[in-house]
């Protein structure tokens, strides 16, 4: 129950860190997408479930409140928290590079899926333009802003873990 309420507080907060705070820190338009960490570091932490869960509530809430259609997004990042739930297997809380690979996996998937249906479809093939003023920037971004954040995912999934085996 404790992680239930952990991820729903994670989202709210990733939510409004990425809406408010990364906002004023963005280059040229450019801002870290934190709510594709959490939803990958939910997802290898805690499995295909709570990726899912995550997922669909971070793209969720990015309907709702940014674009007209809903469920893009949700879709979206529920596919990105069910794809790293799948390593939940090889996840180990010591190594960081399997994070930061999942991390950039993801945030590439994002990209150009986001790319497939709002620029693609809408007959703009300027991919060349997209991959190296938006795609790569975000990308570092993200993961500047992820090696910063994951350690402190990491306490808390630890922290609620402990919390939870003390309480069976």
């Amino acid at each position: 129950m404790k992680k239930i309420i952990m991820n729903i507080i994670l989202v709210f907060l990733f939510f409004l860190l990425q809406c408010s705070l990364f906002q004023m820190f963005s280059v040229k338009g450019i801002v870290p997408n934190v709510l594709v960490i959490l939803v990958a570091a939910c997802g290898f932490m805690q499995g295909e479930r709570s990726g899912i869960f995550v997922g669909f509530f971070c793209g969720l809430l990015m309907d709702i409140f940014f674009f007209d259609i809903i469920g893009f997004y949700a879709l979206l990042y529920m596919y990105i928290g069910f794809m790293n739930g799948l390593f939940r297997n090889i996840f180990y809380p010591d190594d960081i590079k399997l994070p930061l690979v999942m991390i950039t996996m993801s945030d590439i998937t994002y990209s150009l899926v986001v790319y497939l249906f709002t620029y693609l479809l809408r007959s703009r093939f300027h991919f060349g333009f997209y991959f190296l003023h938006v795609l790569l920037p975000e990308l570092a971004y993200t993961l500047l802003i992820s090696v910063l954040l994951y350690p402190l995912l990491l306490l808390m999934l630890f922290l609620v873990n402990k919390f939870d085996k003390q309480e069976a």
